[in-house]
């Protein structure tokens, strides 16, 4: 079982404390690594490597061009190790070993972008109003990152957060959760390889209560970019507002597939299980709620049935397997709660709803797809976030009531169309209160195209030109040169 430890200016170093937790395998149950348990002096050594950074030495010296050429290195470093990355990310978090290596895969395409982007970032002369006057901006990076990544996808997280934030000159300190910190841990030494100077990428693991408080209490991280729970969300908004810390925060999701009458049907049943069954519901896009015509919704919810109950559960390393473990106790349990409540709430399980352990799924943390119907708006089901493979399905009549349904919720990240009329798909994709809306597609992501939510689903975009004006500060600088002193020098000019 091998010990990891930070990374902090450039190098692995032990925890101050000299505690470790070990990071548990969920397909077997056992535990694999250890990792180090961080605390409020490791968060203020690495946040001193990486202001050091900022401030002196080749980084703060460093040209864009130079830095977007760091980072094409890291992109190559990525694709030589993404198989073992993949399955390092497999052993933290039990996901499919076929998804992380498509995300392994794709990983590098950030780091190119921004790469490539790095030296795209400019000001501006402005044809300014006051005569003798030269007025220009300019874009410089705004400091210190914190970025907390979630447990389900944390190297994809590190993509989206940290590539932006590096582009823009910034440096950063991630904080991984303690449920999947090895992979992070193991990336870190690639950025050394591709040549960061020390202090611009740094790592600190261990809970969120010692490290991930300490990170987002420090008076000298200038932004905290976080995935995760809306409450956990809010709490950090919270707390980063008593340092003036700005923020994004991308969140939860309930968010709906709808499904027209005039859809591609076989089409749309493949999209919908995807939508929720793959990364056994784990994701925040998940389509946990199935809005279906009425005059279709009994054909096709036999369709999804049937599809969900063919799902194989097992070893998330094999490239068979569909459906992996939960990956944390915590979560397990609330699946298995969630699905209680939904059945004491009325609504009727076709499909699944409860666990799926037997002896040859070793971990004890698997549950079966679900499939709830005769749901309405009102339950928990239909509007709290499971983060599980529990779908909810509830019919309308048309457009108008498809979209009351879907915006009648807190959250706004994503939302699925499945349609053949081109007509309804854009006026669906303009009305529906969400971030991102797929038509005839879902859980389709980029580097080039801006994601995040609306509502309690976040703040801030990640991805795209966008994201990368997150991590920058624009200065405006007045430039007289007229002659002689003002006649009143108490009236301005």
């Amino acid at each position: 079982m091998n010990t990891y430890n930070h990374f902090i200016n450039g190098q692995y170093v032990e925890p101050v404390g000299k505690k470790w937790i070990d990071s548990i395998d969920p397909y077997l149950g056992k535990p694999w690594a250890r990792i180090p348990q961080g605390c409020k002096k490791d968060v203020d050594l690495a946040v001193a490597a990486a202001s050091r950074a900022m401030r002196e030495g080749p980084w703060a010296s460093m040209n864009a061009t130079q830095r977007g050429k760091l980072m094409l290195r890291l992109a190559d470093l990525v694709t030589q190790h993404a198989e073992r990355l993949a399955e390092l990310e497999v052993r933290d978090n039990g996901k499919l070993i076929a998804e992380m290596r498509g995300q392994l895969n794709y990983h590098p395409e950030w780091w190119r972008y921004y790469g490539g982007l790095a030296d795209k970032i400019e000001g501006a002369v402005m044809p300014i109003d006051k005569p003798d006057t030269f007025a220009f901006t300019r874009s410089e990076p705004i400091g210190v990152v914190g970025a907390l990544t979630a447990w389900n996808s944390p190297l994809l997280f590190i993509a989206w957060k940290c590539a932006a934030a590096i582009a823009a000159g910034c440096s950063v300190v991630v904080k991984p959760s303690e449920y999947a910190s090895v992979s992070t841990l193991a990336f870190a030494e690639l950025t050394k390889e591709a040549g960061f100077p020390d202090g611009v990428f740094n790592v600190v693991t261990g809970y969120g209560a010692e490290a991930g408080s300490a990170l987002v209490d420090h008076p000298d991280v200038a932004k905290i970019t976080f995935t995760g729970s809306d409450a956990t969300g809010a709490m950090i908004y919270a707390q980063a507002a008593k340092s003036m810390k700005r923020v994004a925060l991308e969140l939860g999701g309930k968010s709906p597939n709808i499904v027209f009458a005039d859809c591609d049907i076989d089409k749309a049943a493949a999209g919908v299980i995807s939508g929720i069954f793959a990364a056994t519901g784990q994701t925040c896009i998940a389509g946990s709620r199935l809005l279906v015509q009425n005059s279709i919704k009994e054909e096709f919810t036999k369709r999804v049935a049937e599809l969900g109950a063919s799902a194989r559960k097992g070893n998330p390393m094999s490239p068979d397997t569909n459906i992996g473990p939960v990956t944390t106790p915590v979560q397990y349990k609330k699946i298995l709660d969630y699905m209680e409540i939904a059945k004491a709430e009325g609504a009727r399980c076709i499909l699944g709803g409860g666990p799926a352990n037997s002896p040859d799924l070793p971990g004890g943390q698997f549950v079966e797809p679900t499939i709830f119907t005769d749901v309405t708006a009102d339950m928990r089901i239909a509007r709290e976030e499971v983060f599980g493979p529990v779908l909810s399905i509830i019919g309308f009549e048309d457009e108008a009531q498809a979209i009351q349904l879907a915006n009648d919720t807190i959250y706004g990240l994503a939302a699925g169309v499945w349609t053949e009329d081109i007509g309804r798909a854009l006026r669906m994709s303009a009305a529906l209160k969400a971030g991102t809306v797929w038509v005839n597609t879902y859980r389709a992501i980029s580097y080039m195209m801006p994601f995040g939510g609306m509502k309690h689903s976040g703040i801030g975009r990640e991805s795209g030109i966008e994201s990368i004006k997150g991590f920058l500060e624009t200065k405006s600088t007045w430039i007289s040169y007229a002659q002689g002193s003002p006649a009143n020098p108490f009236i301005m000019r």
